[in-house]
């Protein structure tokens, strides 16, 4: 059985980070998982070309996926936090680095990490 390399991993990573976000909020439709199949192809010749960004394309893929949908579907991931005003969607922090988050601008917290927004708390930035 061949072994997968590094930049294969990230990329595997990526795309079950993401289907299980999609997963928690029932937005897995078949639809917007190939759109999330597109992205990692499209990221996998990014990190061919720049490896050392192999951390960055679990944030990376998700916010491919996010503008993807925003334009076919609305927002995505709906704010958990904030209950009262306009839905509003969450975005990805940092926008090129490792360890991303879904970050809640309107209510200055992280939500949770990529991949866990089944586990959402909401807490308080880290000073």
């Amino acid at each position: 059985m061949e072994s997968i390399g590094p930049l294969e991993q990230s990329l595997h990573t990526a795309r079950a980070l993401v289907l299980a976000d999609l997963a928690v909020g029932d937005a897995a439709a078949p639809d917007v998982v190939s759109m999330v199949e597109d992205s990692v192809v499209q990221r996998r010749w990014w990190v061919e070309q720049w490896p050392e960004g192999a951390d960055f394309v679990a944030g990376l893929v998700a916010q491919d996926v996010q503008d993807a949908i925003l334009e076919r579907h609305g927002r995505w991931p709906l704010c958990p936090v904030c209950g009262a005003g306009d839905p509003h969607a969450l975005e990805v922090e940092p926008e090129l680095g490792a360890d991303p988050h879904w970050v809640c601008h309107k209510a200055g917290v992280k939500v949770a990490a990529v991949g866990s927004l089944g586990t959402a708390t909401g807490e308080a930035p880290a000073p």
